[in-house]
């Protein structure tokens, strides 16, 4: 089990050059619910939740060129979309940090001053592929014909000075580092394959400088103006540039620092896995404490892409679902770290599943029941005495220490089996309501026996909205409401079947 004092969460700063799409929104689900149960755990004062933009570099150049807007301009333009999905999403993150902005700008230009004048960034020339879209460069070794080994696009032959910072001196620490801090990256099979990567490949240099003549959209070198950062070396810093500063002997502080989980897409595991721990290694700060690399979501065989023509808009599904229905959807369907299929067919399956048939079912028909035999009030608690009811109090104690039990399956970031168990006991309680047939314990006056029957289903509710309340945050307030203290407000069911011939 994990164990924390604070908790710094981060998603990765996203690219402008388009709009959000469902990989970013996976993302930041799955953080915002890690935060929503950490605030439950830690209270509210000892979590950090950090997202944002990541707006330099060629593409957006690029990009806002062909709009006929600024790079600013454009930048602006699309931050607000994922601002706006955020909104839409309940993203409840801390802050939004962006690359343009002052504060990030001057811990960048201070780390390129400090590792300059350490001798860990020196002037050389550069001969070799690169990758526009990528911003990446590539030697002869690492691809085949002239495309990029990451997107298959055409490589640019390229010649020119530039500054580079030296990664290959500190491989060996990087390795021993991996190798003696097991939940440095995850899942296991990502760490093993950052370990063969390293252990199989001699690291190159990163050229982390651009020509001003080139590319004139970045964070200017503070020890050579005609060149701005390599949008990588800058974006990474966000971590450290949005949560604290370096003191007058250039040492690090803040309260939140070591990050305890950067959450990723698994393609940019390499910059947050190589290229980042190293950099914090050369300013002698901590690396962060995991880096947990997830799948993407694919149509068919594909991964969604603007280039491919196939990506998914998360506001036209939450228009057609609802918030919930799509955050549950994407954490329950596919264990985290692996790579899932998206279809509407897929989610109306679970919605009518998990959603109608389990839950909402659950639910209406115990508020139906309350309405029926007992006016709406809920009636007080007996204990109840048969067998069945015995093991839905137990159900409900295990319930209890719902915190605890996410942070178990949050050791492996499985909130399928988080949700899975809460799922578990919906089942249980309603596998108890046809095996207890209330309606015949009401139509034989029973009556102790009803109201302890009814007051055990409440109990099981009010555990599943506190289970949920990180996932779904919205479903678990709509169903406090119903229920109310001691009185009901029964509205219509939560999730009403969809028809999907």
């Amino acid at each position: 089990m994990m164990s924390f004092k604070k908790f710094y969460i981060t998603t990765p700063l996203y690219y402008v050059n388009a709009s959000p799409h469902i990989g970013h929104s996976y993302t930041n689900i799955a953080a915002d619910t890690l935060a929503r149960y950490m605030r439950g755990c830690l209270g509210r004062d000892n979590v950090w939740f950090l997202t944002g933009t990541d707006e330099h570099g060629q593409k957006i150049q690029k990009a806002a060129a062909e709009a006929g807007l600024a790079p600013q301009e454009f930048a602006d333009m699309t931050v607000r979309q994922f601002r706006e999905l955020w909104e839409r999403l309940n993203i409840s993150y801390n802050d939004f940090i962006r690359t343009s902005e002052p504060r990030h700008i001057s811990i960048v230009q201070k780390a390129l001053e400090i590792l300059y004048n350490k001798g860990d960034i020196y002037q050389g020339k550069y001969e070799g592929w690169y990758c526009t879209p990528c911003e990446t460069f590539w030697v002869e070794s690492q691809i085949t014909g002239q495309s990029c080994p990451d997107c298959n696009r055409p490589l640019e032959k390229i010649s020119e000075k530039n500054y580079f910072f030296k990664l290959s001196a500190y491989q060996q620490w990087l390795i021993r580092y991996i190798q003696d801090n097991p939940l440095f990256i995850g899942p296991k099979f990502r760490r093993n394959e950052v370990l063969s990567f390293l252990k199989l490949n001699r690291l190159n240099d990163l050229c982390i400088s651009r020509p001003k003549e080139r590319l004139s959209w970045g964070i200017p070198l503070p020890f050579s103006p005609d060149y701005v950062t390599y949008v990588w070396f800058d974006a990474l810093l966000n971590y450290i540039s949005a949560v604290g500063h370096f003191d007058k002997d250039n040492r690090y502080v803040s309260k939140w620092w070591p990050a305890d989980l950067h959450l990723i897409g698994k393609d940019i595991l390499r910059q947050h896995a190589v290229y980042w721990p190293i950099m914090l290694k050369a300013l002698e700060i901590e690396p962060p404490r995991t880096v947990f690399a997830h799948g993407w979501w694919m149509t068919g065989e594909d991964k969604m892409s603007k280039s491919r023509g196939n990506v998914i808009s998360p506001l036209e599904m939450v228009d057609r679902f609802g918030i919930d229905v799509y955050r549950y959807f994407l954490l329950r369907d596919v264990p985290f770290g692996l790579d899932g299929n998206f279809s509407e067919e897929a989610i109306i399956k679970r919605f009518n599943a998990d959603l109608a048939n389990d839950l909402g079912n659950l639910v209406y028909r115990t508020l139906t029941m309350i309405e029926k035999y007992y006016a709406g009030e809920i009636p007080q608690r007996c204990k109840a005495s048969d067998v069945e009811g015995k093991s839905i109090e137990a159900a409900i104690e295990r319930l209890s220490g719902v915190c605890a039990k996410f942070l178990d399956a949050a050791a492996d970031f499985n909130f399928g089996a988080s949700l899975e168990a809460i799922w578990k006991v919906v089942n249980m309680a309603n596998k108890y309501v046809e095996e207890k047939k209330p309606w015949n314990l009401a139509k034989q006056n029973k009556s102790d026996e009803l109201k302890a029957f009814i007051r055990l289903l409440v109990e099981v509710i009010r555990k599943v909205a506190e289970g949920i309340s990180a996932s779904m945050p919205l479903t678990a307030e709509a169903i406090k409401e119903q229920l109310g203290s001691e009185r009901i407000k029964k509205g219509k069911p939560l999730f009403p079947r969809i028809d999907s011939r």
